[in-house]
């Protein structure tokens, strides 16, 4: 009872908190900042002083419907450049307050040093600066999701604010161009046509939600760990990957130094995408008479994913199972494909990040909603 409690109450403050936090009104003056960007450089307004019109974009890494835009913001900002407009990106973000399973369509969180490796990857062609230590500035343009755009004029009154245009999926036709629109009557010194509409995306990360962080660590710490048996057969079948999800097979034991050394790190992307169309499988090449050790080990790793034990002839037959040029070191990880194609085999320690690149880039799970 006292945890329901302590829930409804953390989500009631969070919820009042959103409610208090609103988009500036059309015809505000843009509030000033000093923000820091992923060049290292700090900002404000008077940086931008030369531009006709200032467009705010509100957006982050993890988002899948910020990363849908990100090549829509870019080709607006370098084809409105020569006409005057400078376009600046925002993220309002704490990554403390996002848990592991919001990552799921990403292979970034939203600090700045994540910021700088999207905007290198994604050359960005605008300032990219860090809000989420204070969230100063995000409490006093009031972004409702990301990506939200606010359209300032020369004088930098607020002219234009909310979608970036109607669809989000960018391999579906764009019905309505919204803030394209807004720059274009800007630029003639014509009025637009509507100058507020509705956003779409994902909530502002506010530094409140990093409680909830803690609530599901207790949840992944009582689920259940087993492990079960696998023999040269088992392993054959589930290479040939009849499901509909990407497996990433980590072949591992208790005495490797760097397979202990790199589980957490398996774990973490189980918690990440274990929601999507994934998952985690893990066997141990532990002999078959040590089990018990095993599943000791993955129970103090939380490891509640789908373990084996290898409990065919002898090791030499475990790499025959497993083949894909697997020379025998541990320990080694395999991404396949639903039908069976090994995308990638890593032989020693995984990179995290990299891993994370290649999952989310697959086909099967992808940066965005489809």
């Amino acid at each position: 009872m006292k945890t329901f409690f302590s829930i409804f109450a953390m989500l009631f403050s969070m919820t009042c908190f959103a409610a208090e936090v609103q988009p500036l009104p059309i015809g505000s003056m843009a509030p000033d900042f000093k923000l820091q960007g992923v060049d290292g450089k700090k900002y404000s307004l008077k940086n931008f002083k030369k531009a006709e019109i200032l467009a705010v974009v509100f957006t982050c890494n993890h988002c899948p419907t910020a990363q849908a835009y990100e090549d829509r913001i870019i080709k607006m900002a370098n084809d409105f450049k020569s006409k005057g407009v400078q376009v600046i990106a925002i993220s309002p973000n704490d990554p403390n307050g996002i848990r592991l399973d919001e990552l799921g369509y990403t292979d970034l969180n939203d600090g700045l040093e994540d910021m700088k490796l999207r905007s290198a990857h994604k050359k960005f062609p605008f300032p990219y600066l860090y809000d989420g230590g204070t969230q100063e500035v995000a409490k006093l343009y009031g972004p409702l999701a990301t990506p939200h755009i606010f359209i300032f004029d020369k004088a930098r009154k607020l002219q234009y604010q909310g979608r970036i245009d109607d669809t989000e999926n960018p391999s579906k036709p764009i019905k309505t161009n919204d803030a394209i629109n807004a720059l274009n009557a800007m630029i003639a010194g014509m009025p637009i046509s509507v100058p507020t509409t509705k956003v779409f995306g994902c909530s502002i990360k506010w530094a409140s939600k990093s409680n909830w962080k803690e609530d599901y660590k207790k949840k992944w710490a009582a689920e259940e760990v087993s492990i079960g048996d696998i023999d040269d057969t088992g392993i054959k079948d589930m290479l040939s990957n009849k499901s509909d999800k990407l497996r990433v097979i980590n072949v591992w034991a208790t005495w490797c130094g760097p397979c202990v050394a790199e589980f957490p790190d398996l774990i973490e992307l189980h918690r990440i995408f274990r929601d999507r169309d994934f998952e985690l499988i893990t066997i141990s090449a532990d002999e078959a008479v040590h089990k018990e050790k095993a599943l000791k080990f993955l129970k103090k790793q939380q490891a509640s994913t789908v373990n084996y034990i290898y409990t065919g002839e002898s090791k030499y037959s475990l790499i025959d199972a497993i083949g894909s040029g697997w020379q025998g070191a541990l320990p080694v990880t395999l991404i396949v494909e639903p039908g069976g194609k090994v995308t990638t085999i890593v032989q020693g320690e995984i990179d995290k990040q990299e891993m994370k690149t290649k999952i989310v880039d697959s086909a099967v799970i992808g940066r965005f909603f489809k």
